[in-house]
């Protein structure tokens, strides 16, 4: 994903963990105490992409204790927060006050093309995090921060956009199994299913370039976020109306009975 990009960028060396269907895809305190040595930091995505997990508040609290005592800096994606469907994601601030957050007006603000988010940090990083600022991007758009104040007063609009993805998560969680996807990220939050297709193919770029091509259904291969198992899972996207929720649905429902028949073969 892009943190193992930027990591490099800023050359560093990013260190990738295994989290698993065993713990919902999400890094825990567990992980984190296995590492020797300890990493310098770590960063944190609750709720996640591609999974839609959401790390629960108990975990939260531990992963920041072994943080604490083993020195390691928390970096927060919070991108996310505000499109829960199992109640509201617990920010690391409320177990790391000195914790760096990262947000965005892409995800519940449904701002993606401005380009607008922010970052919170502790007052003894803030020279830092200025000069990376002023080095990498300089500023926002000014046309794009007064479209983000405008945004702010739009909660019931915002809200609606969360009460269609709560739809459309319910069609696709209630379809998926007919499908013969039954192996699922719990989807949290967000507005992503990650769905294991490792008995039809072990080639999800092909899998999904094969489905677009013959059901106009654009799906991103797992490979686009975990380089190793990545090749068995394929992430949807609900963040569309349900009328084309609905209409996807539809069109995969033969397609992928009749890869189902071919893999049967």
């Amino acid at each position: 994903m892009a943190y193992r990009n930027t990591l490099k960028a800023l050359h560093m060396v990013p260190v990738e963990i295994d989290c698993g269907p065993e713990s919902r895809f999400q890094l825990t305190a567990a992980h984190l105490e296995a590492l020797d040595p300890p990493p310098a930091g770590v960063i944190l995505a609750s709720p996640a992409n591609p999974t839609g997990t959401i790390i629960e508040a108990q975990e939260l609290a531990a992963i920041a204790q072994v943080c604490r005592d083993r020195g390691i800096r928390i970096v927060s994606d919070e991108i996310y927060h505000g499109l829960s469907y199992v109640g509201p994601a617990r920010s690391i601030l409320d177990f790391a006050p000195d914790a760096l957050v990262i947000n965005s007006f892409s995800k519940y603000f449904s701002m993606v093309g401005w380009r607008l988010g922010w970052l919170l940090a502790p007052k003894a990083h803030l020279s830092r995090a200025r000069a990376y600022v002023g080095n990498l991007f300089l500023t926002a758009p000014s046309l794009s921060q007064h479209a983000g104040l405008a945004a702010m007063d739009a909660r019931d609009e915002l809200e609606g956009h969360v009460a269609v993805y709560r739809r459309n998560r319910e069609l696709l969680l209630a379809a998926l199994p007919d499908l013969g996807l039954r192996q699922i990220a719990p989807p949290d939050g967000a507005f992503y299913i990650y769905a294991y297709v490792g008995h039809l193919t072990d080639d999800s770029l092909a899998f999904c370039k094969q489905l677009l091509r013959d059901t106009g259904v654009a799906t991103a291969p797992g490979v686009d976020f975990d380089p190793v198992e990545g090749r068995h899972y394929i992430r949807l996207s609900f963040a569309v109306s349900t009328p084309e929720i609905e209409e996807a649905l539809r069109r995969l429902a033969p397609w992928f009975a009749a890869r189902a028949a071919e893999t049967a073969i």
